[in-house]
């Protein structure tokens, strides 16, 4: 009998340390009876994907659905705010300052210099007015008035060439009235001339007078054509000149005319 139960408890070790081992190796019987819910922890390297609700700077891209106000700043100056689903997309209104103009564009609005010889003309009776007035100081004399009525600069080459009725040709210049520079006249401005038509003294010789007028105007080349020519009106009656009949060269100032 003793070595009956020695038996029997070395057969209820040897079954209580296999099924110690299963239960280690994870593969141990469990009760068949009542089962209860198996519960366990197990560690992972990688976390669950959580929704997630985000402020975002500029074009934002998620997952799922988001909602969210999103400022962002666009190339230039301004901000933009806006409220998307799903991939959010700032949208805003921007200010970006403007890019300077091509060289080409500049250089068609700058303004052209009026007073460069390149963009200058010559005054004639085309672009100008001519009015010839007689006068009693200097005694004898008569004042040539050209107005530039043009809408550019215009330069009185030389002289005037005159030309009265029955004249064989037109009067000499008086050399030491030459200004030092070409008489310029801007739209709007005024040269003069002066006519001696015959001597104070009565010493002039061949003397006429005449109701017509013409002017001649030169161009940048001494004796050169400038242009049309012009034909003021004369006093009633006309005038009368000799041989004494000399023209200055074209003034800038009035006052070296009446002083001649």
């Amino acid at each position: 009998m003793r070595i009956r139960r020695t038996r029997h408890l070395l057969a209820l070790t040897a079954l209580a340390a296999l099924a110690l081992t299963a239960c280690k190796n994870g593969t141990g019987v469990q009760d068949e009876g009542a089962s209860q819910p198996a519960s366990s922890t197990t560690n992972s390297t990688t976390a669950p994907p959580t929704p997630a609700t985000s402020a975002t700077t500029g074009a934002t891209t998620g997952t799922g659905t988001t909602t969210g106000k999103t400022t962002g700043t666009t190339t230039g100056t301004g901000t933009g705010t806006g409220t998307g689903t799903g991939t959010g997309t700032g949208s805003g209104t921007s200010t970006t300052p403007a890019k300077n103009p091509p060289a080409a564009a500049a250089a068609a609005t700058k303004t052209a210099d009026p007073w460069d010889p390149a963009n200058r003309v010559t005054c004639n009776g085309s672009n100008t007015k001519v009015t010839a007035q007689t006068l009693t100081r200097p005694l004898n004399h008569m004042l040539l008035t050209v107005t530039n009525t043009g809408s550019k600069v215009c330069d009185l080459f030389y002289y005037p060439a005159l030309k009265f009725d029955g004249a064989q040709s037109v009067p000499p210049v008086d050399e030491d009235t030459q200004p030092q520079a070409v008489t310029t006249l801007a739209p709007g401005e005024s040269g003069y001339a002066g006519v001696r038509l015959s001597a104070a003294d009565g010493s002039g010789e061949g003397g006429s007078t005449s109701k017509n007028l013409t002017i001649y105007f030169q161009g940048m080349d001494p004796g050169s054509d400038g242009g049309p020519a012009a034909k003021p009106s004369l006093p009633t009656g006309g005038v009368y000149y000799d041989n004494s009949l000399t023209v200055t060269y074209w003034q800038q100032d009035m006052e070296d005319v009446l002083s001649w």
